[in-house]
């Protein structure tokens, strides 16, 4: 048995009837919060290598991290696929009907890892707070939007699907966060070493 399932390969074709890989956000608006995830990124690796004054290497280590795993989740819409395994497990282990306790011990221990991690990373930034604190504010506000796609409220959806100036809420919440980062990067960059 393998979770509940005789093979792997059953525990795919189950995972297979709610998720495959394919791009998952097709719209132009998708492709351009992809395309800030990567130049995020290449940011963060260039702060990482050219190591500016007062740059937190932590921090940017795990803003390069996070924007390379963000952007690959935005087109391969990675969250489905940890939806539809734990649909899966939950009907082949027979705790389908207590799924929500799991939701939302899921939810809970998502939550209060990243506010451990923010107040950790704002503790450890004591000193280098004014060089990084607007990257850190862009990381708050990133994960501030995952928090709120992954408790999925229903009332809360319909707000950040609803349109300013014919874009999605959700666009400019997501992407207000990579512009913060970017603008922290871009500065620590120019400052040079």
């Amino acid at each position: 048995m393998f979770f509940g399932f005789s093979s792997f390969t059953a525990l795919r074709l189950c995972i297979a009837r709610d998720w495959t890989p394919r791009i998952g956000d097709p719209e132009m608006t998708g492709w351009l919060t992809v395309i800030s995830y990567l130049v995020c990124f290449a940011l963060a690796v260039m702060v990482l290598r050219r190591r500016p004054v007062g740059a937190a290497r932590g921090l940017w280590l795990a803003i390069a991290g996070l924007m390379a795993f963000l952007g690959l989740n935005k087109q391969l819409d990675l969250q489905t696929a940890l939806t539809a395994t734990g649909r899966c497990l939950a009907h082949a282990q027979g705790w389908y009907d207590q799924r929500y306790l799991v939701q939302l011990a899921f939810i809970a221990g998502l939550v209060l890892g990243v506010v451990i991690a923010l107040l950790w990373a704002a503790k450890t930034l004591r000193g280098q707070m004014r060089r990084n604190g607007l990257a850190l504010l862009g990381l708050a506000v990133l994960c501030g939007f995952v928090l709120v796609r992954a408790v999925g409220f229903h009332h809360v959806d319909r707000l950040i699907s609803t349109d300013f100036a014919n874009i999605k809420f959700n666009f400019w919440f997501e992407n207000a966060g990579l512009v913060l980062i970017a603008i922290n990067a871009v500065w620590l960059l120019r400052r040079g070493r």
